[in-house]
């Protein structure tokens, strides 16, 4: 399954490669793209542990797009407007060997919005983790 053709992001800016597994409430996907010298939320030649909030968010548009495709390929375009709870257990993500394993949870869906619980993972540790809402717009 293309991972992108799921969300808005594009080329490098779309950080999952491949999704897990899914259901109507959950998806868990996988990803190297933290290593990647391209990324574009590297600064300072290096991936700041906060960017795994946008790994979350965009495993959240990764379900979204799933849950689109299972209701009729209607999705609607979504913004991020808050983030509660994070803990980031790492400083940095780019110097980690091997893949990030990011989950994903339907908190809660409205016509309007949607909440969401996200971790990240790495070797089976988490190194991330919060909860997100979205601001639902018109379908893209």
């Amino acid at each position: 399954m293309n991972v992108e053709s799921l969300v808005p992001h594009k080329g490098a800016m779309c950080l999952w490669q491949r999704v897990l597994d899914h259901d109507a409430t959950h998806v868990r996907l996988a990803a190297s793209s933290h290593r990647a010298m391209d990324n574009p939320l590297r600064s300072d030649g290096m991936l700041k542990a906060i960017h795994l909030c946008e790994y979350g968010a965009q495993a959240m548009a990764v379900h979204g797009g799933l849950l689109g495709r299972a209701r009729g390929g209607v999705v609607k375009a979504g913004v991020l407007v808050a983030l509660r709870g994070v803990q980031l257990q790492v400083a940095r993500i780019d110097d980690l060997a091997g893949e990030l394993v990011g989950e994903a949870e339907l908190l809660m869906d409205s016509d309007t919005s949607q909440q969401y619980g996200f971790r990240i993972l790495h070797a089976g540790e988490v190194i991330a983790e919060g909860r997100a809402a979205v601001m639902l717009g018109e379908p893209e």
